[in-house]
């Protein structure tokens, strides 16, 4: 069986805060020949478990990386990567996930209202303006 999650499926998993949910999510994730984590689920993983669940910046990268280390999971690695490096950094994984992304599809330069976005992506040497 090859499936594509919803971000609910992975918070289930990771937080076990609804007993039969998280049963049943362990044993689709566990079953499955091929886990497909599409990025946008794990943007909106990492905000849950960082906004709802006040998680540190730590545990929710400890989490993805469990994820995507896991046998059967496929994501679009590099992305997660940029996003992982970001939110290491302080910052906030969408954003280092969105740059990347926005490269790869022939961006020259990351644009927004978001100072500490801009200042990591500047320190990684990547081109970022502030709009203001």
């Amino acid at each position: 069986m090859k499936i594509v999650v919803d971000t609910n499926v992975l918070l289930r998993d990771a937080l076990h805060d609804n007993s039969p949910q998280a049963r049943l999510a362990a044993e689709v994730l566990k079953r499955a020949d091929l886990v497909a984590i599409p990025v946008s689920v794990l943007c909106e993983f990492v905000w849950v478990l960082r906004q709802g669940y006040k998680k540190s910046v730590a545990e929710v990268a400890e989490a993805i990386r469990f994820l995507i280390d896991s046998e059967n999971v496929v994501t679009d690695r590099a992305t997660v990567e940029a996003g992982l490096e970001i939110l290491d950094r302080g910052g906030d994984f969408a954003d280092g996930a969105i740059a990347y992304e926005g490269a790869w599809l022939g961006a020259d330069e990351f644009v927004s209202f978001d100072k500490q976005a801009v200042r990591l992506l500047k320190s990684q040497g990547r081109r970022a303006r502030l709009l203001s």
